[in-house]
């Protein structure tokens, strides 16, 4: 299985991983060298919803519109051998939810692939990525 990982804009990786936007935008002055990736992006309602309703839709809207197979191989084309880092804006370290989260567990869900929060390997991946550690997930899961 190939190697996926999680991260923020703001931090520093190495060289041999590729930052894949999946946010909306780009912090201003990023350097080049990302590629973005937009649909994994939220909807345009992401900042105005509660954070169940922005998981149900995030599920429904973007993530079950995708075959995770083909996310997956499309991903891995862009890295061209570096490994390719999901990175949004939220910081890993904080306690807020993120839709990175949300991708790894559906990641692990639908491909039983573990992507897990860059520097923060030992958290874990799907269910317990750090970036769910506040988002209900269904059925008591969090």
């Amino acid at each position: 299985m190939p190697r996926i990982l999680t991260s923020s804009w703001y931090v520093a990786l190495p060289e041999d991983h590729l930052r894949v936007g999946i946010s909306r935008g780009t912090p201003r002055g990023m350097p080049a060298g990302y590629r973005r990736y937009p649909k994994l992006a939220p909807g345009p309602w992401f900042s105005s919803v509660s954070p169940e309703e922005y998981r149900k839709r995030y599920q429904a809207e973007v993530l079950d519109q995708l075959d995770p197979e083909r996310v997956v191989s499309e991903l891995v084309a862009f890295a061209d051998g570096r490994i390719p880092t999901l990175v949004c804006y939220e910081a890993p370290n904080k306690p807020d939810w993120c839709h990175r989260g949300l991708v790894s567990l559906w990641l692990k869900q639908t491909l039983d692939l573990d992507v897990f929060e860059y520097g923060m390997e030992d958290c874990g991946c799907g269910s317990r990525h750090p970036k769910l550690s506040l988002l209900q997930m269904p059925g008591g899961e969090s």
